[in-house]
């Protein structure tokens, strides 16, 4: 039987607002966390710009002219940057999954079970310190592609789209990673859950064409969801076409927020009542 103090009941209006109150409260938990202990935050900014510079400086020529971008290493730089970009929305991920993973192993969630707060307040914390963690990852990776020769064309209004999309996408990255560390016996386990799917825009158009791939893994990298989102991105910065990869890339980042949302939520009761 569950020991959580059960408040009166409350009209609905109360209700939200002491669960956006709650969600303040674990937000600024988390980024307090974030700041006392900020390794996780370092290595997750790490990545995106050595995955970078590797790909410009080490790769780019030889990759540039296999995929026809053509021997100026600044042609492939306009190509790659924007799978560097997405690569680092979803680099939140790992964070998120050991933060949760964390609160759940070491015994701070039963303390919370004891108290008058909103249950939902607790993931969602955790959800949103990671949205903002990746708004700084992509704002330091943007700054560095800038600095090092990527140069988009995209007026005001399309780079608050593609940031807007890149949120979107990190937001259900955090609902999908926090049901993974809710899933995971240990922090480790949990570190190694969302791996794959931070890596999973490689193996679609971020740093080479699918054209250029074997058949099998062409239409893996056409058909799976970062190739759509990535293509809409170059396309909002670069210019290029879009077609329809748009509605099909906010129709992933939707069904990636659900996804995790009500596995999180589900996962959290089930082990808050046992």
């Amino acid at each position: 039987m569950s020991t959580a103090t059960l408040a009166p009941a409350a009209p609905a209006e109360d209700t939200r607002s002491y669960a956006l109150r709650d969600s303040l409260t674990m937000l600024r938990r988390n980024i307090k966390h974030m700041r006392r202990y900020p390794s996780m935050t370092i290595s997750i900014v790490i990545m995106p710009i050595l995955m970078l510079l590797l790909f410009v400086y080490v790769f780019g020529g030889a990759i540039g002219t296999g995929i026809g971008a053509g021997t100026d290493r600044g042609d492939y730089i306009n190509y790659v940057v924007p799978g560097i970009i997405l690569m680092s929305a979803t680099s939140g991920a790992v964070a998120t999954a050991v933060s949760v993973c964390t609160d759940m192993t070491e015994g701070i969630v039963k303390r919370f079970r004891t108290m008058s707060i909103s249950r939902g307040s607790i993931l969602t914390g955790h959800v949103l310190g990671s949205v903002i963690q990746v708004f700084a990852v992509l704002l330091l990776v943007t700054g560095v592609s800038l600095a090092i020769g990527f140069r988009p064309d995209a007026s005001a209004t399309e780079w608050v789209a593609a940031l807007a999309l890149l949120l979107f996408l990190a937001f259900g990255m955090a609902w999908l990673s926090a049901a993974m560390g809710m899933g995971a016996k240990t922090v480790e386990a949990a570190s190694n859950a969302p791996l794959p799917l931070t890596f999973l825009p490689f193996l679609g158009s971020a740093v080479v064409t699918p054209e250029s791939m074997p058949t099998a893994l062409r239409w893996f990298a056409e058909y799976q969801p970062f190739t759509p989102i990535n293509e809409t991105l170059r396309g909002l910065l670069l210019g290029t076409e879009i077609g329809n990869a748009g509605w099909i890339a906010l129709a992933w980042c939707t069904g990636i927020a659900l996804l995790g949302y009500f596995w999180s939520r589900a996962a959290f009761n089930r082990e808050v009542t046992l």
